[in-house]
Order: C-alpha cells, then structure tokens, then sequence
C-alpha cells in the first residue's frame, strides 16, 4: 500500500518471475523487517515505500486496474449467462498460490461478505481470480494473467509494513470494482497505504459498500464505472 500496486502481467516479465524466484520472508516473519529509525521505518523501508509510491495513481495503475477488473467481469458474465435470474453472483478464488497469507485472505472474504449483498466471494473451484504472494519492489497489486482471468499480488515486505489485512481487503476491493483513492482518509479502504502504515482500518466504508452493491447488482448490471 502507498500500496497495492495495480501491474499489467505482461509489464511484470521477467521482473516478477525472479521475485517469485527468491528465497523470501514469510509473511508473519517479523524477524526480516529491519530494526526502525527514529522515524518509525528503517532505511530499507523508505526506500520500498518511495518505490510504491512511484506506481501510485500512475497511468499505468489505472490501466492495470482496469484491466485486471475486465478480466474478472469477463469470467463473472459466464457465470451470469449460466444464471441470469440470480439476485447474487458468487465469485470463486483460489488461495492456493498465497499460502502464508491464508487467514488475510479468509478475514478478506469474510469482510466483503459481510458488507455487501450482490456478489459473494468464495474459494472454490474453476476461480475468477487467484492471490499469489512472493517479493516484488512495487509492492501489492492486481493484474491479469493474460487468460481471461485475475490475480492479486502480496508481497511480503508490504505486508510486514502496513496491516495485512488492509492490503489484502484492499486488493479484493480491485475485484469488485473499486479504484485505488490513495488521498483518502484511513476509513477509505481504497486510500490504501496513503494514510500511512498506522491506518489498521479494513472495512470499507458506505460510500464503497454502496459502489459494490450498485455495480454487481442482479449479478453484474452495466453501469457506467466511471461515476
């Protein structure tokens, strides 16, 4: 976060490839975060956030993240089509690419579900969208796979700055539709990582709730997403 960074897969490359590559912390090895300045980040850290930064509200994030939510309605129209009289769409994912972040990903599901009526979210099989985690410079984000489907990015060290949850929640919110608004406050989940590593905030607030809802009502209606 300053935060999840939305990447087309085919700007990932070789990048990606060989983060996926390395031998990393885990996600709950606190013992990999170096020790903190006195202005409560290491130099390490700094230096990982003004990288984030550097993608935030950026062209190609925009680009990204649209991408990567046409690549999800394209799968949930399939499922639509298949029932078209559904009040509710469910969206299937798989976690099995995220081992370490399991329980964020669960607290994620949990979260969305809990707020909003039109789509419900749930690991099972033939997935819209994956999560993998691994390390990467520009931190979290969501993408496509070049297949017609999506996934969301964790990154470890990320994940060890800011609450996980949040980022976590934050990226799903990319599946349902939601953009990155990093000038928001804290009870903004899509400000992201822009209220600072501080913010431990993980639900979204009414305005998103109310976005979600509108956008995949009667299982996905056409609105227009740039209201």
């Amino acid at each position: 976060m300053r935060h999840p960074r939305s990447v087309l897969a085919a700007a990932i490359g070789v990048g990606l490839a060989a983060a996926l590559g390395a031998t990393p912390a885990t996600a709950a090895d606190s013992s990999a975060v170096p020790a903190a300045d006195s202005a409560g980040l290491s130099v390490t850290s700094k230096a990982l956030t003004a990288a984030w930064e550097s993608y935030e509200g950026s062209g190609e994030d925009a680009r990204a993240t649209e991408a990567f939510f046409k690549a999800v309605q394209k799968s949930v129209a399939e499922k639509r089509a298949a029932n078209p009289g559904a009040r509710a769409v469910t969206v299937n994912y798989s976690a099995a690419g995220a081992p370490s972040f399991r329980s964020q990903i669960a607290r994620s599901t949990q979260v969305w579900n809990g707020t909003v009526a039109n789509v419900r979210l749930q690991e099972g099989p033939n997935p819209s969208f994956t999560y993998r985690e691994g390390n990467d410079p520009r931190g979290s984000y969501a993408s496509t796979d070049g297949h017609g489907r999506g996934y969301i990015f964790l990154d470890y060290r990320q994940n060890q700055i800011y609450n996980s949850n949040r980022v976590t929640t934050h990226e799903t919110g990319h599946v349902l539709g939601l953009r990155d608004n990093y000038r928001g406050p804290c009870s903004e989940l899509m400000s992201g990582g822009g209220p600072g590593p501080s913010c431990q905030n993980d639900i979204p607030n009414s305005a998103e709730r109310n976005r979600v809802n509108q956008l995949w009502a009667y299982g996905f209606a056409p609105v227009n997403r740039n209201r």
